[in-house]
């Protein structure tokens, strides 16, 4: 099978595949408040016939080009993979050096532009993340714990990891937007998640900041967990939209481009 992207420039796009031994659905729409075109670029790579990469770039809002470089990070890992599938190279080796390729693909745009990436790898029964910026992903048990996440690199979010900083009071915080990691520059730094071994009925998500500014943790998590994953992304997206939309005291509301990915494998 070949590489699946998202465009949803203008509009909201969705696909759903089975691929990498599993199924799959995912989602993105440009933010409800912008008339530019969607910065958030969404890949789904398979990596022979029993693994795939899930990828999520977020470009960054408020420099150059954080569409082109969003596009050209994904497109660069996508034809790195290619290669290294090609050479029959390990898996995790593949995907560094495909990361190491979007971030000299986005400097060779030459104008700071930049993104963050998150990528999330399924081999077999075997999870990994790699981690740069602030866009998420997590494996889910059906009972709703989560079994694995990234951590957001920014300040609000190492405040969280090291316990300064509750999940709900980060939502509000008002340097949430901030991020300290990104594609295209000289110092990238890529945060490697230890593996997990997925349980039957696990849920993995990729998401970016779209999904995670704007819906709590235990409720991405109740919602995703259990049922068919067509219905899980509709109602996980369908809360972030309305909160996106329609503020209220007491929940965030942060207007920005939307992308999901969920996956889960048969047993």
């Amino acid at each position: 099978m070949d590489t699946l992207t998202l465009d949803g420039a203008t509009e909201p796009d969705r696909i759903s595949a089975e691929i990498g031994g599993g199924f799959l659905v995912a989602f993105t729409a440009p933010s409800p408040d912008k008339s530019t075109e969607n910065e958030d670029c969404v890949g789904v790579i398979p990596y022979g016939p029993a693994a795939v990469i899930l990828a999520i770039a977020d470009g960054a809002g408020g420099l150059p080009s954080g569409r082109r470089a969003a596009q050209s990070a994904i497109q660069a890992l996508e034809e790195s993979l290619s290669h290294a599938m090609d050479e029959t190279m390990l898996l995790r080796t593949a995907i560094l050096n495909g990361i190491d390729a979007a971030n000299e693909s986005v400097l060779a745009i030459g104008n700071g532009s930049a993104t963050t990436m998150t990528v999330m790898t399924i081999e077999g029964h075997i999870a990994r993340s790699y981690q740069i910026g602030d866009s998420k992903s997590m494996v889910v048990g059906q009972r709703g714990k989560i079994r694995a996440q990234t951590m957001a690199h920014s300040p609000t979010g190492f405040a969280v990891e090291a316990g300064f900083l509750d999940h709900r009071d980060a939502l509000h915080h008002e340097e949430r937007h901030l991020v300290s990691n990104f594609i295209g520059t000289t110092d990238m730094r890529i945060e490697i998640g230890a593996e997990v071994k997925l349980n039957p009925k696990d849920t993995v998500l990729v998401a970016s900041d779209g999904l995670t500014d704007n819906v709590h943790n235990h409720e991405i998590t109740e919602l995703i967990r259990k049922g068919p994953l067509s219905k899980a992304l509709e109602s996980v997206t369908n809360l972030a939209g309305r909160r996106m939309t329609v503020e209220t005291v007491h929940q965030p509301s942060k207007p920005d481009d939307l992308s999901v990915i969920l996956f889960r494998k048969p047993f």
